[in-house]
């Protein structure tokens, strides 16, 4: 999408927005078409707008890239596997969806009406798609040494609790030992929604502990669902109040 299809109102917005991260867009349009939602495209089809799932692809790719450029040079001792659970720790929808969070991203989305009625600004995993879209736009208008800059900059907390040893567990075994600090707790994952071809299914889990829900995951297979779903639990419970 071009500079000239996005009205000056929308302009400043993007440029406020961009002063956070903080970067100059040469191309506004990039930005823009990241922060739009396929409802919002689908429900003005007359203003032909590309929606933001091309750019979360890439951006898809492109934060692994970075993420697991860094591990391989930062943990030189660590076998494929320790570092595959590492990267997949960092780059779960939780952390993305919290890192969206703390840039507003959900503020700047472009919503279709049925989404925006039921909570798609704030839905962890619409934060975190938006997440992964704006990180494609960035390497597509600035570069890979740009875009990189941004995603350590922006992961650098999780970053730092890798060092700390706070990533070498998995967070369903993260969310067990948690959750029995407070006693006898029965944790559930449960299936609720799956999508795609039998080649390529997409699952969303969520997790009960003692019947109350609090958190939810997606992910390629199941097991990548339901770590998401821990990480989301444990971002968002209130342990102490867990008996």
């Amino acid at each position: 999408m071009s500079q000239s299809k996005i009205d000056k109102k929308r302009v400043g917005e993007l440029h406020q927005l961009a002063k956070q991260f903080p970067l100059e867009f040469s191309n506004p349009g990039l930005l823009h078409q990241a922060l739009i939602h396929t409802s919002y495209a689908n429900e003005n089809r007359h203003l032909h707008l590309s929606h933001n799932e091309r750019l979360e692809f890439l951006g898809d790719a492109v934060l692994e890239l970075v993420i697991s450029d860094y591990l391989f040079h930062t943990y030189p001792d660590l076998p494929e596997g320790e570092l595959t659970k590492l990267r997949a720790a960092i780059v779960c929808e939780a952390t993305l969806a919290k890192r969206a969070s703390r840039l507003h991203l959900g503020d700047y989305l472009l919503l279709g009406k049925g989404e925006e009625i039921s909570g798609g600004r704030v839905r962890p995993s619409t934060l975190a798609d938006t997440f992964e879209a704006v990180i494609g736009a960035i390497y597509l208008d600035a570069g890979l040494p740009t875009v990189r800059e941004f995603v350590l900059t922006q992961l650098n907390e999780e970053l730092h609790s890798i060092k700390r040893g706070e990533y070498l567990k998995d967070y369903k075994t993260m969310l067990q030992e948690l959750v029995q600090r407070s006693g006898d707790c029965k944790i559930v994952y449960q299936v609720v929604a799956e999508s795609g071809p039998d080649h390529d299914k997409f699952f969303t889990i969520t997790v009960r502990v003692n019947g109350v829900h609090y958190g939810t995951g997606t992910g390629k297979s199941k097991k990548e669902a339901e770590q998401a779903a821990a990480a989301n639990a444990i971002e968002t419970m209130p342990m102490p109040k867990v008996t």
